[in-house]
């Protein structure tokens, strides 16, 4: 086991990000929970508890200035965005990019030189199945974790050298899933294409259904503790299918599959 370490977490109100932070604890570690609302974080037993907004240089400086010397930081915190490209609002498009792929550049900007200095230091970023393929009408949360693969392949490759480890989390449909806060319908037209796609996730969970959060948050704390976890890092059934596909066959053919199996028509 490796000797505990100080990690810190965003977006641990809910869901994933509250699932990571009870379990490092209850595996040894002194956890710095973050949430842009503190009030979610205070019935957590954790090390610590901040509010963060990983929108905000300032507001990711201050936390990190609070939270003591750090080892380990995994950005979760994340938005939605859910809608047909053709006209979805530009500036909630620039929202979830600010959340997705600049909030845990901002977190890594803040701890890497630091950690550089002293040779040691652990990202792990969560990322999504959509982080390596695009899926009808959530383009704009893809677009999102598609860039954030790119960030953390490059941050891999860069910091390597000083003895920073990068790690890549890729779930798929995880319970209860993401809150929907600012879905955009678009036009009429899309309506079929939106019933087609919702009735999808049953075959791709299969008749379990989705696994719980705790299935991302023992892959995180793995990733922590086990220096030669890889750079990406598939979490549930579901992802290792699709990504298993993705790596195999061409586009045409993960199409033409990819409808077979889920009935698609559009």
């Amino acid at each position: 086991m490796l000797s505990p370490v100080r990690v810190l977490v965003t977006g641990a109100g809910r869901s994933i990000g509250r699932s990571i932070a009870e379990v490092l604890t209850e595996r040894g570690h002194d956890v710095v929970a973050t949430a842009r609302d503190v009030a979610a974080l205070q019935d957590l037993k954790v090390e610590r508890v901040l509010s963060l907004d990983v929108r905000s240089t300032e507001s990711v400086a201050a936390a990190v200035g609070a939270a003591g010397e750090l080892d380990a930081v995994v950005n979760n915190a994340g938005v939605t965005g859910r809608g047909p490209l053709e006209s979805f609002p530009l500036e909630e498009f620039a929202r979830v990019l600010d959340v997705n792929t600049l909030g845990p550049l901002r977190l890594s900007q803040a701890v890497v030189p630091r950690w550089r200095e002293r040779g040691s230091g652990v990202l792990v970023n969560v990322s999504s199945v959509q982080g390596r393929i695009g899926t009808p009408l959530e383009g704009v949360y893809a677009a999102s974790k598609h860039a954030l693969e790119a960030l953390s392949e490059t941050l891999h490759f860069e910091l390597g050298h000083f003895g920073i480890r990068v790690v890549i989390i890729e779930p798929g449909y995880i319970a209860p899933g993401m809150r929907h806060t600012a879905d955009h319908a678009g036009p009429d037209v899309y309506r079929e294409l939106s019933a087609q796609w919702d009735a999808t996730v049953e075959t791709l969970t299969g008749p379990e259904g989705r696994p719980g959060p705790e299935v991302v948050a023992h892959a995180v704390a793995d990733a922590l503790e086990v220096p030669s976890t890889p750079l990406r890092v598939e979490v549930g059934k579901d992802a290792a299918l699709v990504l298993g596909l993705r790596r195999t066959m061409s586009d045409a053919e993960l199409e033409a599959t990819m409808r077979q199996a889920l009935g698609l028509t559009w």
